[in-house]
């Protein structure tokens, strides 16, 4: 959401971008205010998956109260369980199309063309927070913000774990099986 509403160009996008690219947590009130504007989308109507938020307790409140306008609420928290070594190799691995926003990792789904793009053929790149350093920063950021509010899901029952260290397929599949025991 803070990407699209950042490509979109919207004053509080462009706010969002300018934290992103140093690698820090864009400040709660843009964050929340770009997300109550998303949740308002009829798309949203039958159901929908958070990714990186909330992210503190400030935004987790915040969430409670968007849902109860919504007459919705959380039914699950996925935490997907991965040692620095795996999350820094994954992240700064990562290259994203910026024409047509196709995703590639070097390793593990590289291009057929040494980084150029399969879609369109344009030069890859690697985003600003895909760099180890800041993903070692943000990792920090993470147990000192983020991590309190997994405490509270927990105390909540509505967390489900699986590990982050398996195959990006193993992946999918294990989230897959956890939303459909929703049902």
């Amino acid at each position: 959401m803070l990407r699209e509403a950042t490509a979109r160009d919207t004053e509080s996008g462009r706010i969002a971008n300018y934290y992103m690219k140093k690698g820090e947590l864009v400040p709660d009130d843009i964050v929340i205010e770009i997300m109550e504007e998303r949740l308002k989308r009829p798309d949203v109507n039958k159901g929908f998956i958070l990714d990186g938020f909330p992210r503190n307790i400030a935004q987790a409140r915040a969430l409670d109260r968007i849902l109860e306008k919504m007459g919705a609420t959380i039914d699950i928290v996925l935490k997907i369980n991965a040692g620095t070594d795996a999350i820094v190799n994954r992240l700064s691995l990562r290259r994203s199309c910026p024409k047509c926003g196709a995703v590639y990792h070097l390793k593990y789904n590289p291009p057929k063309n040494d980084e150029l793009c399969d879609e369109c053929g344009s030069r890859l790149i690697q985003r600003e927070d895909d760099k180890e350093d800041i993903i070692l920063y943000r990792l920090i950021v993470y147990e000192e913000q983020t991590h309190p509010i997994i405490e509270r899901y927990e105390r909540m029952g509505k967390v489900r774990e699986i590990s982050g260290e398996i195959g990006i397929n193993k992946i999918q599949a294990e989230v897959r099986r956890v939303l459909r025991n929703l049902r």
